[in-house]
């Protein structure tokens, strides 16, 4: 009799933990994928779902947006430069049925989705693209990446380029080639400032010598800059032709 009673408190035991197992919450984020004796039913959450035991399984799901990021990969540009870049991407799941069975381990298989795409795309441009056009490959990545894990319910929002580091030796290479370009621009400048400048001395020489009267005013003007500078000798330049007409 004790025996009895002892397999039924057993019993009861059994049937109230089993009774608690049914009953899962999910929160508002989060979803729960049925299968029923190995084949999907459905998808339930947010809130308080019931799971029937050995007979139903659940997967869950987090729809928030992961960020996940990519590892330093190297990378040859288009213009045989060696670099290495690393990344972060912004995605989250759209189709939690999708993303369980159309993929084994979504987190995993974009992962290395995007290591591949990162590395494809970078290689078709040179140097230059990857460190001043960042936005345009960001944008890049993003859509094809997209393109791909749309099939497994999972949108890739952003992709960000963080870093694209070089050897020091290639360092110095830019550094030098950045100087030689300032330099360059340097003596351009230079230069239009020199013909500029030879331009209008011509134009004014043309106007002096065609008018008498401004030859000399532009004596006086000289005359009035030189005696600003509080100098102790002044020099009057004076034309030749007015000491022809006092010599007449």
């Amino acid at each position: 009799m004790l025996e009895m009673q002892t397999f039924s408190g057993i019993l009861v035991v059994l049937v109230i933990i089993l009774i608690a197992s049914m009953f899962r919450v999910l929160r508002e984020y989060e979803r729960g994928v049925i299968f029923m004796l190995g084949r999907f039913q459905k998808v339930k959450g947010p809130g308080l779902i019931i799971v029937i035991p050995i007979l139903q399984q659940m997967v869950r799901v987090d729809l928030r947006t992961l960020v996940m990021d990519v590892p330093t990969q190297d990378v040859i540009s288009r213009d045989n430069v060696s670099v290495q870049v690393n990344a972060v991407i912004y995605f989250r799941v759209m189709d939690p049925e999708r993303a369980i069975i159309q993929v084994e381990n979504y987190l995993e298989a974009t992962s290395q989705l995007s290591q591949t795409t990162l590395r494809s795309v970078l290689g078709q441009h040179e140097l230059d693209d990857m460190l001043a056009e960042r936005d345009r490959l960001n944008a890049d990545i993003q859509v094809i990446l997209d393109q791909q894990t749309e099939a497994w319910g999972v949108k890739v929002a952003n992709v960000e380029i963080k870093h694209v580091d070089l050897n020091e030796s290639m360092v110095r290479a830019i550094a030098k080639q950045a100087e030689a370009e300032r330099e360059r621009r340097a003596k351009v400048i230079h230069a239009i400032g020199e013909a500029e400048a030879a331009q209008k001395l011509s134009e004014a020489a043309k106007v002096l010598a065609t008018e008498e009267s401004a030859i000399q005013l532009r004596y006086l003007q000289t005359l009035v800059e030189i005696a600003g500078d509080r100098s102790s000798t002044i020099v009057f330049p004076l034309p030749v032709d007015i000491m022809k007409k006092f010599g007449a």
